[in-house]
């Protein structure tokens, strides 16, 4: 998910925590726990409603925990129990991807890190059946510091289940960047084993999580990456197309910083080729479009990933961020010219734009063959 945990994004005035939150999605929580005997669901919604208020997305989840609580058993097992009881239905195994769950559903891992640390195994019991329900990707991890022996046994047995939001959380769960998540003492290159078995998962929705896990590690351990990407590609056990996927989505970081071992592994290799920049908008506004082409000519027939880098004006030094151009295959005494359309936004999430000296460099197969300036004028 690509927005923040205040849950805002999506253009202006919309609210994730908004959308995930509120009056309904609560009275639908409410209807779920009230099977539990005594369980007062108006009580519940009266309180915790009003207090959503101006709380963030993973602080509003905090927060619908704080109400559940008064209303559940002080006592962990029993506790527990009850969180179970009031589970929804299990998510459609028949599903391969996009089967997230509802967010309302994250309380019993809130629950389980608050009040389960002292008896770890009842809380992996909650958090193995929670998570059919709704990823417990966070929760899963306080656990593996605290008791990472006891949990990593766990998620072995759990590389092989029958559901395959559990064995998704097995590789999730032990992301060593996962967003907005704490982080784990753990070894990046323990879990590697459970990867080592999950790639071969016939469901899209784990074998993404590996492919992220895999793109996490890149960043620390790249030859250990290429190392096992390439000993999944000798042994067979995945469809090639879908671990042609695997590996473009692990690499994809790597192809960015230019890496010779990953572009060479994806078959992009460094041959002899020339480029030129053939026409670039001299100078626009913020909020208008760079325009620019680049022709690419090769003696040899050569597979090319094509990217461009912005060269970006800031007052405290140059920054530069990473775009996709093409994919395609070169052919032998055959130019090729490709073209670019790139809007210049004055309210991207990620960097502001200033007005001053640019520069495009077009990056082929890692190597920069290609670069050109331009000036970006203040917005009109």
């Amino acid at each position: 998910m690509a927005r923040g945990p205040d849950g805002k994004g999506g253009g202006a005035g919309f609210s994730l925590a908004d959308q995930l939150f509120n009056e309904s999605s609560l009275s639908d929580l409410a209807a779920e726990f009230a099977v539990l005997p005594g369980f007062d669901a108006e009580r519940f919604t009266a309180a915790c409603v009003p207090g959503l208020g101006t709380r963030g997305l993973l602080e509003r989840l905090d927060w619908i925990a704080d109400c559940l609580e008064p209303q559940l058993p002080s006592d962990f097992p029993a506790m527990a129990e009850a969180l179970e009881a009031a589970m929804p239905p299990e998510l459609d195994r028949s599903l391969k991807d996009d089967d997230f769950g509802r967010f309302i559903h994250a309380v019993p891992g809130i629950l389980a890190v608050r009040h389960g640390m002292e008896d770890p195994d009842r809380a992996l019991d909650l958090l193995h059946a929670a998570t059919r329900r709704f990823s417990m990707e966070f929760y899963i991890r306080p656990f593996l510091n605290r008791w990472p022996d006891k949990t990593l046994a766990r998620l072995e047995d759990w590389s092989e289940d029958e559901n395959y939001h559990v064995r998704r959380l097995v590789s999730e769960g032990t992301r060593p960047r996962l967003p907005w998540a704490r982080n784990i003492t753990l070894d990046p290159a323990v879990p590697l084993r459970f990867l080592d078995r999950l790639h071969a998962d016939p469901t899209r929705y784990v074998t993404r999580s590996v492919a992220n896990h895999m793109n996490d590690l890149s960043k620390v351990m790249p030859e250990t990456v290429l190392d096992h990407l390439t000993a999944w590609r000798s042994s067979g056990a995945q469809q090639d197309k879908e671990l042609d996927w695997i590996t473009r989505h692990a690499l994809r970081t790597a192809v960015k910083r230019g890496e010779r071992g990953a572009l060479d592994l994806l078959g992009y290799r460094a041959g002899a080729l020339s480029a030129t920049i053939d026409k670039i908008t001299p100078a626009p506004c913020i909020g208008a479009a760079l325009e620019f082409s680049v022709t690419l000519h090769s003696e040899e027939a050569l597979p090319v990933l094509v990217d461009y880098r912005l060269r970006f004006h800031r007052p405290s030094g140059p920054a530069e961020k990473v775009f996709k151009l093409k994919t395609a295959t070169l052919k032998p005494g055959t130019p090729l010219t490709l073209s670019k359309r790139h809007v210049l936004k004055g309210n991207a999430t990620t960097f502001r734009l200033h007005p001053g000296p640019h520069a495009v460099i077009v990056q082929v197969n890692g190597q920069d063959v290609a670069e050109a300036s331009f000036d970006v004028l203040p917005e009109p």
